[in-house]
């Protein structure tokens, strides 16, 4: 990739000619689960409620990049998006924009059932759920909480509300490869649509270590022995997950494989946070902070520009196998899935 130095007005372009269309807007930094791979069991240091954006704040923000940056999708995360109770709200302001972007969340499920059908309403489209085991002594060793039937029937109740196709994201820390499998099952049976991650450098506590992941080779070998995997054969563009169908289809499951095979050079997202940061990538060591605009009476044009501008700063990739690499501060669930 080349790099270019000047913003341009217009569509989020980086120095490489990447398009952002994808926004990931992270509601909240909190979380009623505290996994393992993510906080430790105290939790974290919240972010102060007058950091916090405001529903209006948040509506204003996502009204700019849609209109004015050529957003085309949205994707609500946390920590958990439902711990807002302004979500429906939310979502349905992002519903009513012209043009109308796709909206789903990231959620760990557990209140789901409860809101499911309601942000069907609101016009949410769809939802991934971050479910990594089906065995519940694993769950509650992972999460700390023994919550696992409630995320269950949350993927259940969003499928009876039509938030399709519904995903299962899951991430299998070291040791934990024998999940894959059950996983998979469960989402053939049920009909979800399975994607396993790459466990990255985003933990709270600086414990991830290269050597002891699980990656998408070891994986795929994994399921190998249980299913027959072909790849889907579908262009892949921007997407992060390569697909493989399951014993010839229709069924796929995706390997996102973060590390070990990076998709930088196709990546169309832009992050911001739940305090009005934007962050480029999610291992960005710097970020654009938009309050002061948005509370010192700055345009949506001036907005605008200041996205684009932090567009700029935007590397080529993430550089976790940089002799250099260092870990983003903020740990994921401040950053936003």
């Amino acid at each position: 990739m080349t790099a270019s130095t000047s913003p341009r007005a217009g569509d989020l372009v980086d120095r490489y000619d990447r398009v952002a269309r994808d926004l990931r807007v992270s509601l909240t930094d909190r979380c009623n689960l505290r996994c393992t791979y993510c906080m430790p069991a105290e939790g974290l240091d919240w972010l102060a409620s007058a950091h916090v954006l405001s529903t209006e704040e948040i509506q204003r923000l996502i009204g700019i990049a849609v209109r004015d940056l050529g957003i085309t999708e949205i994707r609500f995360t946390g920590g958990e998006p439902l711990l807002r109770a302004d979500l429906p709200a939310i979502v349905a302001h992002a519903a009513a924009l012209a043009p109308r972007p796709e909206l789903s969340i990231t959620t760990n499920g557990l209140s789901l059932a409860r809101h499911a059908q309601r942000l069907a309403e609101a016009g949410l489209d769809r939802v991934n759920v971050s479910l990594d085991t089906v065995d519940r002594d694993t769950y509650a060793q992972v999460t700390r909480r023994d919550r696992l039937d409630d995320a269950l029937a949350g993927l259940r109740a969003a499928a009876d509300a039509g938030l399709t196709p519904v995903k299962v994201n899951a991430v299998l820390g070291p040791g934990r490869i024998g999940d894959a499998v059950p996983l998979l099952r469960l989402c053939l049976d049920a009909g979800y649509e399975l994607r396993i991650i790459e466990q990255m450098p985003l933990d709270a506590g600086h414990t991830w270590e290269r050597s002891s992941m699980i990656t998408a080779e070891d994986l795929l070998g994994e399921l190998g022995r249980e299913f027959t995997l072909t790849p889907d054969g579908a262009p892949r563009g921007s997407a992060p997950a390569e697909r493989y169908l399951v014993n010839g289809g229709p069924a796929t499951v995706g390997i996102i494989a973060s590390v070990t095979r990076p998709f930088c050079g196709d990546c169309d997202r832009v992050r911001l946070t739940a305090d009005g940061q934007i962050r480029t990538c999610l291992f960005a060591t710097e970020e654009t902070d938009l309050r002061p605009l948005l509370r010192g009476g700055g345009s949506d044009a001036e907005i605008a520009d200041a996205w684009r501008t932090a567009m700029l700063g935007k590397q080529a990739g993430h550089g976790i196998d940089d002799p250099t690499f260092l870990q983003p501060p903020r740990p994921m669930s401040a950053i936003g899935g």
